[in-house]
Formats: structure tokens, C-alpha cells, sequence
């Protein structure tokens, strides 16, 4: 059972019907905060994340908003701060990818980049600039985007994946020097994690050879779940984390070590 440290806390969590935004909405959530879930099209899911958040924390709200619409962000963020007052955490979970092998130059248009990075990159810069008012206003405020060891590395689903994730560290060592002191801003980059983002794309015959198949080469010969990745999610909402802004963390098993060596971050 999580310490209840964010008691009275408001947070945001983007494209929170499933996956890591699921597992890191209910861990704010038990963790006492009042937790916004937020989706764009699955809302049945959304709804479940929802119920299970009201229940832990006693108070939740579900919003439908499409991050890549600034309209949408600042109405995300109005929403927050009309039920509670406050935002004191933003969690950009929200993204999208299209899978296309990087050695396939035609695998990819001009209008894939520019999707990826409507939601990749520019949907957390209007999130962020929605909903640093609030963030300010207590002087404690933190961020945390959710990257990936592509943006890190240049693997992953495609070359504009990993260059959305490339574009989102950067944005967040940025927005670390222009928030500070008041607001911290960290960047989670995790590497393979055995969510549906795979099952669906893959079927479950597939999707559970990938998962042994990558735990089996990562040097701590695991995989991650959604639940895993909210842990380290979690340690930069709270104040555990006060004292660190501008980092990224790869939660990846250790697979960085073999794909750059040398490299720490």
C-alpha cells in the first residue's frame, strides 16, 4: 500500500485509458492525489481507469481531450483547476507511433512526422504551457514526461518515434532551466514494456515471444509491465524527487548498456 504523501495533490495524466498512463494515474491515486484521466478515443478503458482511481483516492475526474488540440489542453487544464482550484502534477503520457522498419525510407510521409509529432512533442508543449499557471501558483509543482529509450538510442517502432522521443528529452532540459525553481521537469524513458501498445499491434502469440525474447537479452533478463515503469513515474511526482530536475531515466532492464555503450544517458 503506497504512502499517502500527495494527499490533496492534483494531477493530470494524459492518454491514461491504458498502459503506463493507467498505471500511473491509480498509483497517484493511492498515493491520495486527485487524478484527472484523460483519453482520446478509448473511453470504455478510460472509464474502468476512472472507477478504479475514484475508488483509491475518493475523488477523480475523466476528461476527453485530444493533446495534439491546444483547445483541447487548456480545456484539459480548466478542468483540473474548475473541480479543484489547483495542477501540481502533469504527467504527458499521451503518444502515438506508427511501426516501420528504419531501414525502409518509404515506410514513412511527411504527414506521419507531422502526426507522430502533433502528440508526441508538440501535444506535451501545449500541456505544459496549459497548465503552468497552476503549476506555479504553490511552488512545488512537477512534470514528467514520458519518453523512451528510442529518443535516447534512434531504435524503436520507427525513425519518427525515435526522433519524437529525441525532440521530447530535449523539450524537457528546456523546460527544466525555463520552470525552474517552481516547477521540476524529468523525462522517463522506458524501453520495451509488455502492454497492449504491442499486443494489439502483434497478437498475443508474438507479443509473448517479443516479451521473453527481450527479457531474456536485457542484463537484468526481465521485461517491464505498465506497473513497473508508473513506479519510477511515481518517484518524480513525488517528493522523493525534489531535488532532481532535467534528468531522463531509462527504466529498460539494463538493455541501453548493449545498444550504447559507454553511454549513461
Amino acid at each position: 500500500m503506497e504512502q499517502a504523501d500527495l494527499k490533496g495533490k492534483v494531477a493530470i495524466v494524459t492518454g491514461s485509458a491504458t498502459g503506463i498512463g493507467a498505471a500511473t494515474a491509480l498509483g497517484l491515486a493511492r498515493r491520495g492525489a486527485h487524478v484527472v484521466v484523460n483519453y482520446s478515443r478509448s473511453e470504455t478503458e478510460a472509464r474502468a481507469t476512472y472507477d478504479a482511481a475514484k475508488e483509491a483516492a475518493g475523488t477523480a475526474l475523466l476528461v476527453q481531450a485530444n493533446v495534439s488540440s491546444d483547445e483541447d489542453c487548456r480545456r484539459l487544464a480548466k478542468a483540473a483547476t474548475d473541480e479543484w482550484g489547483r495542477i501540481d502534477i502533469l504527467v504527458n503520457n499521451a503518444g502515438t507511433t506508427k511501426f516501420a522498419s528504419h531501414h525502409d525510407l518509404e515506410a514513412l510521409s511527411a504527414d506521419d512526422f507531422t502526426s507522430i509529432y502533433a502528440v508526441n512533442v508538440v501535444g506535451p508543449y501545449q500541456m505544459i504551457r496549459a497548465c503552468v499557471p497552476a503549476l506555479k501558483a504553490h511552488g512545488e509543482g512537477a512534470i514528467v514526461n514520458i519518453s523512451s529509450v528510442a529518443g535516447v538510442s534512434g531504435v524503436g517502432s520507427s525513425i519518427a518515434y525515435a526522433a519524437s522521443k529525441g525532440a521530447l528529452n530535449t523539450m524537457t532540459l528546456s523546460f527544466a532551466r525555463a520552470l525552474a525553481p517552481e516547477i521540476r521537469v524529468n523525462a522517463v524513458c522506458p524501453g520495451y514494456v509488455a502492454t497492449r501498445w504491442f499486443s494489439d499491434r502483434f497478437g498475443q502469440e508474438q507479443f509473448e515471444h517479443l516479451t521473453k525474447t527481450y527479457a531474456d537479452a536485457a542484463p537484468l533478463k526481465r521485461a517491464a509491465d505498465a506497473e513497473e515503469v508508473a513506479k519510477t513515474v511515481l518517484f518524480f511526482c513525488g517528493p522523493e524527487s525534489r531535488h532532481i530536475t532535467g534528468e531522463f531515466m531509462m527504466t529498460d532492464g539494463g538493455m541501453h548498456l548493449s545498444i550504447m555503450p559507454g553511454i549513461r544517458r
